[in-house]
């Protein structure tokens, strides 16, 4: 079409002239709008059913009274088995870093018959600066 002159290219999208129609056989708009309609009565219908099936059931429910299972009420009291939550994180992390601190900088054996001690850890770090850590020895070639 780009190589068509400007007046036939016109022609040929010009709009159409007497004789042209919209489709009528395909559907009836007011058919379509009348099944939109049903529908929407029908939703409307089946929501009040079920509001008034939920209502009976509430009903039904609080007038059979409260029922409660015989092994429940003897395992009212019962911890469950553990590891159980923490029922304090944060105290419980006060504690373990309490313990760990006491660990860290204090002295105690560590096996009391191999002869083996645990000292503070500055000084643990000071004799390594002193002693330096062990190392191979460099092979001559």
């Amino acid at each position: 079409m780009a190589n068509l002159p400007p007046s036939k290219v016109a022609q040929d999208f010009s709009p159409a002239t007497s004789g042209v129609h919209h489709e009528t056989s395909d559907a009836s708009v007011g058919a379509v709008f009348a099944f939109g309609l049903c529908l929407m009565i029908m939703g409307v219908i089946i929501l009040f059913l079920v509001w008034l099936l939920f209502g009976y059931f509430k009903g039904r429910e609080a007038g059979s009274g409260v029922r409660e299972f015989p092994l429940a009420v003897e395992q009212q009291n019962r911890l469950p088995p553990k590891p159980r939550l923490q029922t304090n994180p944060r105290q419980d992390l006060i504690e373990m870093r309490a313990k760990e601190d006491k660990v860290l900088y204090s002295y105690g054996w560590v096996d009391k018959n191999g002869g083996v001690v645990r000292i503070p850890i500055t000084e643990a770090m000071k004799l390594t600066v002193e002693r330096g850590l062990p190392s191979r020895p460099t092979e001559k070639r």
